[in-house]
């Protein structure tokens, strides 16, 4: 069965890069802009795999974390955060929450791939 992965990010640049870096491989890749539309996102289709941004408009990162921690249903998800150099003072939060990876932004496609092949099996396209 092919990984779903879910980008959530508010900056279009980044969701393009984590599409293009991971359109190699064998895996099924969607996008939110927001905490709250990943919500929505993951009723649909629940993720293996969420790529996570921590500031974000209407629902951050950390928020959408913390919600996800507390409900049953979602808090076993493997998240990947992507954070910037201003995020120094959520690291601790985000170690205590138990994030499967933290990526600094700006990041190269072959960090992405490392850090995702660090959670989930990726294979690449025949």
């Amino acid at each position: 069965m092919r990984p779903k992965i879910l980008t959530v990010d508010d900056a279009r640049t980044v969701r393009l890069l984590a599409q293009k870096a991971l359109s190699a491989f064998d895996c099924d890749t969607t996008e939110a802009t927001n905490g709250y539309n990943a919500l929505f996102a993951m009723e649909k289709s629940l993720p293996d795999l969420i790529l996570l941004d921590t500031n974000m408009p209407v629902m951050g990162g950390l928020d959408l974390l913390r919600m996800m921690k507390s409900n049953p249903a979602l808090k076993a998800l493997p998240i990947i955060m992507l954070t910037s150099r201003t995020d120094h003072d959520i690291m601790a939060e985000l170690t205590l929450h138990g994030v499967n990876g933290i990526l600094l932004k700006p990041f190269k496609e072959a960090e992405l791939i490392e850090k995702v092949r660090n959670v989930i099996d990726l294979q690449l396209t025949a």
